[in-house]
């Protein structure tokens, strides 16, 4: 396939049109990621989650450039809300980067959620096997926010980066009721607000409740908009790249994505399936009782397994 070819070249404009043929399930786009997939698992896949407001954003960037400083090749993807109503994303995130997207060595996509519960656009998967297979050594996924449902980036990166800020107040223990377990590596950003320490040092503690950890979620502090602490963030975050390599983790985390991404096409053909049933008049206008309607078509499809 020619444009698998060029990717894999480094052509940016194919990796792009790539990404729009797996995003929007055009022919051909799985015999392209098929092929796409023996070209990757090279990649450090860094997920960057926290309340929204925590500087995901510009910490993304800063994170990215002094990746791009020494000498890698960087992808970031950024997951952005999409509106019930209009399907349409707010897509500010590439605004948001517009200095950062002029390098040659970055590539930049922002994705629409459509829909998903778990803050992370059910294509991201599929957007990371490219930009692995295109050569990227470092890829930031920003997901839309925190919250309970937001863990499928646990399942979908290396490593997870929660980032806080000062001032949460209360809402440090509604965070800490689940999203809290999903970091490996922490940052208290905007560290020049009233109460950073404060907020340093809850983190601290909360992370030392649990006493059997293999990895020690490490703890820092930092500026975004200066720069300031990201240094010590990075060192981190590769800090537990190390701690993957040295161990099984990595491969464990390697075969969550991949379950998550068998999940994610199974149930993209599924949606195919009801949608050409729907548009062939699958219902009555009389309405019939979904209940039957759906065991109806699940025995159909699966037959097999009967």
């Amino acid at each position: 396939m020619e444009l698998v070819d060029r990717l894999l070249s480094g052509d940016k404009v194919a990796c792009s049109r790539m990404i729009t043929l797996v995003e929007n399930e055009k022919p051909g786009h799985a015999q392209a990621m098929t092929e796409l997939f023996r070209h990757g698992g090279r990649a450090h896949i860094i997920g960057i989650t926290g309340p929204p407001g925590a500087g995901k954003s510009t910490l993304t960037d800063k994170l990215a450039k002094y990746m791009l400083d020494k000498g890698y090749k960087v992808g970031i993807i950024a997951v952005d809300p999409t509106s019930p109503f209009t399907k349409g994303a707010i897509l500010g995130d590439r605004i948001r980067m517009n200095e950062l997207s002029v390098n040659p060595n970055v590539f930049i996509r922002s994705m629409g959620t459509r829909g998903s519960l778990g803050g992370l656009s059910k294509a991201t998967s599929s957007a990371i096997t490219v930009l692995d297979a295109y050569g990227c050594a470092h890829i930031f996924v920003e997901t839309v926010g925190v919250g309970q449902s937001e863990v499928d980036i646990v399942k979908t990166a290396d490593t997870t980066l929660m980032v806080m800020v000062p001032g949460l107040g209360d809402d440090i223990q509604a965070i800490k009721a689940g999203v809290m377990e999903i970091g490996d590596v922490f940052v208290i950003n905007k560290a020049d607000k009233d109460g950073a320490k404060k907020t340093f040092r809850e983190i601290d503690s909360m992370i030392d409740f649990r006493k059997d950890w293999e990895f020690r979620p490490p703890v820092s502090m930092a500026v975004a908009e200066t720069g300031e602490g990201i240094e010590e963030l990075i060192n981190n975050l590769l800090l537990h790249r190390e701690f993957l390599e040295k161990t099984d983790a990595r491969t464990i985390k390697r075969h969550e994505r991949i379950k998550l991404l068998i999940r994610e096409l199974v149930h993209g053909r599924l949606d195919r399936i009801l949608d050409s049933e729907f548009e062939k008049g699958m219902l009555r206008e009389d309405l019939e009782n979904p209940y039957e309607k759906a065991e109806q078509l699940y025995n159909n499809i699966f037959a097999v397994y009967h």
